[in-house]
């Protein structure tokens, strides 16, 4: 079958692109309002997308009913500010309460009873649990359509748990360790980064081609 995206709905679309696009990164964002509130909301449409800076982006969707901001977006936006704290399964529920849709004055943290940590470089806090958790600065946030806000954030501060560091100074980590969990297809459905293989970067063989491979 072929969709057309350009005359689809925006339910349909989103329904295509969440359950084609997977395993995706969950970031379990923290912000803190101007009034101090911290928010913590998970979200899968995001990645990394350099490091020459280090940068995250963040796809926020807008409330369907009122097209304003949720909190997360409009946090970043009035303060510059967030943490990216990725999510091990040891948090999957507590993750799971952050998402529901709180009055803007209630902190999730303190309704799914999240610890957290102080950051080093930014007001936001760190998820204390978290396995790796990034205190990130808005580079830009474009409202691109009626029902997105795309943010992308500089990376300013790595935090990697110790039990998670094989060798300091050669930057290994026990990545199968950390039990990092992603979102996949349809509404609630997750998956654990723990099935995986190895396959090493090949060098270009100029006699592939007449080989037949």
């Amino acid at each position: 079958m072929q969709f057309d995206m350009r005359a689809l709905p925006m339910a349909v679309r989103y329904k295509i692109v969440n359950s084609t696009i997977t395993p995706r990164p969950i970031a379990w964002v923290t912000t803190r309002s101007e009034a101090g509130v911290v928010n913590a909301a998970p979200y899968s449409f995001f990645n990394c997308v350099g490091t020459e800076p280090p940068l995250v982006t963040l796809g926020l969707l807008k409330n369907p009913a009122t097209r304003g901001l949720k909190n997360t977006a409009a946090n970043i936006i009035a303060t510059g500010e967030f943490v990216v704290n990725l999510v091990c399964e040891a948090d999957a529920e507590r993750m799971n309460h952050c998402s529901v849709d709180a009055p803007a004055g209630v902190s999730e943290i303190d309704y799914a009873g999240v610890e957290t940590a102080p950051s080093v470089l930014v007001a936001p806090p760190l998820i204390a649990s978290s396995p790796v958790s990034f205190e990130c600065r808005k580079v830009v946030a474009l409202d691109i359509g009626s029902f997105q806000t795309v943010v992308i954030g500089e990376i300013v501060m790595a935090h990697v748990r110790d039990e998670f560091i094989t060798d300091r100074d050669r930057v290994y980590f026990d990545v199968p360790a950390m039990k990092l969990i992603g979102r996949t297809h349809g509404n609630g459905w997750y998956v654990r980064n723990s099935d995986s293989f190895q396959m090493d970067r090949p060098r270009y063989d100029p006699d592939r081609m007449t080989k037949g491979e």
